[in-house]
């Protein structure tokens, strides 16, 4: 549903302006949660938080079928509350998956919980494909929100059965200010710098990448509109996933920022060739844009989210975890209604450029931030 929701969009009228505004808003609600979301992880629990998120986007999701146009302003409702049920459920995850794990593993659990991600990945979308093939009508995507909430209820019984974590005991005050205290008192630093980074290259695939295909597919003959969407992301996850699984223990062995460094790299060249794709010869660099983003997303997500909470204590992880989500939602924020307005005017290679341009220079810094840590560390060896 999340891959195909700027279609929703352009069904009801809306350009690709309107998709930026909409899911920018949607990804600002989010933002302005993840504070008060830290803390309720912490006092609550993890699981609870997570069984939270799950109720919400349900909630978001069959919104969407109390909608008519673009000329409501509870248009931006739906993908609000959907974004503030995602909140949730990664927060929750993220702090749950690293109360387990030990420390020595904890970039490898959170890999491996990504993998269930990579494979939602690649079943969702095609999925959704098959819904929306052909000339769509509002039943269609009636169709999709019904099925993308009932999809939810088997992994909901499944977080019935998890343990509860133990939960930190606090006073059940919740404030802005503590949270702003925790997250200045445990800085992570120019880390902060690449996830907003990533926030903005998740922009590409989970925003514009419906509206593109749909575009180009125009000029283009065969089936190229109905299957484009499903065999991007089949690639995108599916390579993701095999990469996610064969290098689980690499960040462990020869260092987490090594290893996002080269998914930084990664990401932008992904980028670069997605920005070279068009109406000539539209298969070929689709697929392999696919296959280097996808490599790219498996090395820099997990280590840099682990990199990111490794400064807060355990019993301050779901603040680390919300503020980490909340960094990468600004990254989301702040790209998707100036990168709309971009792909309007100039096309959609321009706003893979200026992606790939942040990929490399969010890398950059990151290697010179991280020069005096292995100058340390070397000299310790």
């Amino acid at each position: 549903m999340m891959a195909h929701y700027a279609r929703w969009i352009t069904f009801l009228d809306g350009d690709d302006a309107d998709i930026g505004r909409v899911m920018g808003t949607g990804a600002l609600f989010g933002l302005l949660a993840r504070p008060w979301i830290g803390q309720w992880i912490d006092r609550f629990g993890s699981r609870r938080m997570w069984l939270l998120g799950q109720v919400l986007f349900g909630l978001g999701t069959l919104s969407n079928l109390l909608i008519e146009d673009l000329a409501t302003v509870w248009i931006y409702w739906p993908r609000a509350v959907n974004v503030l049920g995602a909140s949730f459920v990664f927060s929750s995850s993220l702090a749950y998956i690293t109360q387990l794990a030990p420390e020595a593993r904890r970039t490898e659990a959170i890999g491996v919980l990504g993998c269930g991600g990579f494979v939602g990945i690649i079943v969702g979308p095609f999925l959704g494909q098959l819904i929306l093939t052909g000339d769509r009508s509002r039943d269609d995507f009636v169709f999709l929100f019904l099925a993308a909430t009932g999809a939810l209820l088997l992994p909901t019984l499944f977080l019935l059965l998890l343990p509860d974590q133990d939960r930190s005991g606090g006073t059940g005050q919740f404030r802005l200010r503590s949270f702003l205290e925790s997250g200045r008192n445990h800085w992570p630093g120019a880390i902060c710098l690449v996830q907003f980074t990533f926030g903005m290259c998740m922009t590409v695939p989970f925003i514009f990448m419906t509206r593109f295909v749909d575009e180009i597919a125009a000029s283009y003959p065969g089936s190229f509109q109905d299957s484009a969407v499903s065999w991007f992301f089949v690639c995108y996850a599916g390579w993701g996933l095999t990469v996610r699984l064969a290098s689980r223990r690499l960040p462990d062995r020869i260092g987490r920022r090594k290893v996002l460094l080269a998914g930084c790299l990664t990401m932008g060249s992904g980028m670069l060739i997605f920005s070279r794709i068009d109406e000539a010869n539209p298969w070929t660099q689709l697929i392999v844009s696919a296959l280097v983003c996808g490599t790219g997303h498996a090395l820099m997500f997990h280590t840099a989210t682990a990199l990111f909470m490794e400064p807060f204590p355990a019993e301050k992880r779901g603040t680390g975890a919300a503020l980490s989500l909340m960094v990468m939602d600004t990254g989301m924020l702040g790209g998707a209604p100036l990168l709309g307005i971009v792909a309007e005017r100039s096309g959609y290679g321009a706003v893979s450029l200026i992606v790939a341009g942040a990929c490399f220079a969010a890398g950059a810094v990151y290697t010179v931030a991280s020069v005096p840590v292995w100058k340390a560390r070397l000299k310790a060896s």
